[in-house]
């Protein structure tokens, strides 16, 4: 037998050998239910857990609880002058969209400025920080993913007002793998 024709009949008798076991492995998907983990959930623009986190006025949108631990997703309401120093995350990456206002942010030691419509990444292990620079307040839609953070939060919130005790931060921060630069 001939080197061509030898393997175009090993190839298809090889293929019809495969070919039942190859279509018993795939899905049904005429069968087979998509399921949901969690409830579709619609929040209005006024919904939400307020929170004052140092200054840092959050509207939680979206909980782990809702996503399926997926995401979390808040508001930042947050006058001229506040922001967050540069840290680092190790659980989770951050989406930050500017709704309204200006806000200076730094990722990976690259100093931008957003404005209404603008999108920055903070994936986790790169430092970053922002801070609401002009004369306006912002407002900002902060993503975490996948979720937990929302839990430290709570936390913050729960510190006495007046200027922040930074080791206190620190510490609570430093439980969800936050550190600061």
């Amino acid at each position: 037998m001939d080197r061509k024709r030898f393997i175009k009949n090993s190839g298809i008798g090889l293929g019809i050998a495969l070919m039942p076991g190859v279509l018993l492995s795939q899905p049904n998907i005429f069968s087979t239910p998509h399921v949901y983990v969690n409830d579709p959930k619609v929040v209005k623009d006024n919904d939400g857990d307020v929170l004052n986190v140092i200054g840092d006025i959050q509207t939680h949108k979206l909980l782990g609880e809702d996503t399926n631990n997926q995401i979390v997703e808040w508001v930042d309401n947050v006058a001229p002058g506040v922001g967050i120093p540069p840290h680092i995350h190790t659980k989770e990456d951050e989406i930050f969209r500017v709704v309204k206002g200006e806000v200076e942010i730094t990722v990976n030691s690259k100093t931008t400025i957003l404005k209404a419509g603008d999108i920055a990444f903070a994936p986790k292990g790169i430092a970053h920080a922002w801070k609401v620079v002009g004369t306006e307040k912002a407002k900002m839609i902060t993503s975490a993913f996948p979720a937990g953070i929302e839990f430290m939060f709570q936390e913050l919130a729960k510190l006495p007002e007046g200027p922040p005790n930074f080791k206190k931060v620190a510490e609570i921060c430093g439980r969800q793998g936050i550190t600061f630069v």
